[in-house]
């Protein structure tokens, strides 16, 4: 396995002091409120271990959230579990499913946790590329791919790096190509706040041929702006959970008590994530003004925290080529896509940007971005 692309950038933005629109985490505080409650159940003796599934008023706040967001009910204390960030849970849901020469279908490009996770178990990944600009589901290259050696699907919506979100029409193909089948899904749904434009989130839970079949993966810290806090929770129906449990429970046992709790206490008021689609479109599009007059040519982003930009007005070298020069040379880290492809695609002049950043970062990094006219 090589070293994450997030680790290096990161890495390359600290040496060079660079303005870091590369890693996708917020620069600014959470809510005080929040913070608040981690304290006081700190002070309270909420500080031993949790259930492995998670404390009790957490999973039914989880419950309660799904059925206000998406209209169902799911079962908090044999459907929830609550895990040390998404990225643990799709890891070892992917580990609990995955035995040698099983085939699972990752649309690409993917966040670059899927394929180790699938390949450290002997399996193999089958990509279906998401063409540029659009990035929208091919479902006759899916259904190439699908086939008795498939075990697993692999899907993002929002969709990290492209900023693009399914469609109703997408979900229903889905559902459709896998009827009759036992090939599972893992849905990852960090982003699920993260929708502009008056766009819905659509997640697989709504979908019953998909439902009965598949892990859906959420993130606090993405939600709440506590990255660092690790904690996420995933929604499996009970014989699908009992897998997940019996191998969580050698990988992480539990999860950070008191953020649970506060967590918990947080939920009570929804206004906390049904006022995100405002304040992150409005951070897009402070970025995309600061950014016009520059030679980057910037895609829509429909969802997540993220944008991509074509900067094949500036030069033609690779991806990861730009990225690190640009670092070096202009002081702003950007992410290069190509890592996020099992074989990136020739000639793609596109990186990935985070717009989760306080004004002063995005207007200081558009200004350095601006002036780059050339790079060879």
């Amino acid at each position: 396995m090589a070293t994450s692309i997030f680790t290096t950038i990161s890495k390359l933005a600290r040496e060079h002091e660079a303005i870091n629109l590369g890693q996708g985490f917020p620069d600014f505080d959470a809510d005080p409120k929040l913070i608040a409650r981690l304290a006081f159940h700190a002070r309270n003796a909420h500080n031993q271990y949790a259930p492995p599934g998670g404390v009790g008023v957490l999973v039914e706040a989880i419950a309660d959230k799904i059925e206000r967001c998406h209209g169902i009910r799911v079962d908090a204390q044999q459907e929830v579990n609550i895990t040390s960030g998404a990225t643990q849970g799709l890891w070892t849901a992917i580990q609990s499913v995955i035995e040698p020469g099983d085939e699972a279908i990752v649309f690409e490009p993917a966040y670059d946790s899927y394929a180790p996770a699938i390949r450290s178990k002997g399996g193999v990944v089958q990509p279906v590329v998401l063409e540029a600009p659009e990035f929208r589901p091919d479902w006759s290259r899916f259904a190439e791919r699908l086939n008795d050696r498939t075990r697993l699907v692999v899907l993002n919506n929002p969709h990290n790096p492209t900023g693009t979100c399914w469609r109703h029409e997408d979900l229903l193909e889905l559902e459709r190509q896998l009827k009759g089948t036992d090939v599972l899904v893992l849905s990852d749904e960090v982003y699920e706040h993260l929708v502009y434009d008056d766009g819905e989130h659509l997640s697989v839970l709504r979908y019953p041929g998909l439902r009965e079949r598949a892990y859906v993966t959420f993130s606090f810290g993405k939600t709440f702006h506590v990255t660092g806090w690790k904690v996420g929770y995933i929604i499996a129906p009970p014989p699908l959970m009992e897998q997940f449990r019996t191998l969580h429970q050698f990988t992480v046992f539990t999860v950070n008590t008191p953020a649970q709790y506060a967590i918990a206490d947080y939920l009570e008021e929804p206004e906390h994530y049904t006022s995100l689609p405002e304040f992150f479109s409005n951070k897009r599009d402070e970025l995309y003004q600061a950014l016009e007059g520059s030679r980057f040519e910037m895609l829509p982003s429909e969802g997540s925290y993220f944008c991509l930009a074509d900067y094949g007005n500036i030069s033609q070298v690779s991806d990861m080529r730009f990225a690190e020069r640009l670092i070096k040379e202009h002081g702003v880290a950007v992410l290069p896509i190509s890592p996020f492809y099992s074989e990136a695609p020739a000639q793609q002049t596109l990186v990935r940007l985070c717009f989760a950043k306080r004004s002063r970062t995005l207007t200081d990094a558009a200004k350095r971005l601006r002036a780059v006219r050339t790079l060879d």
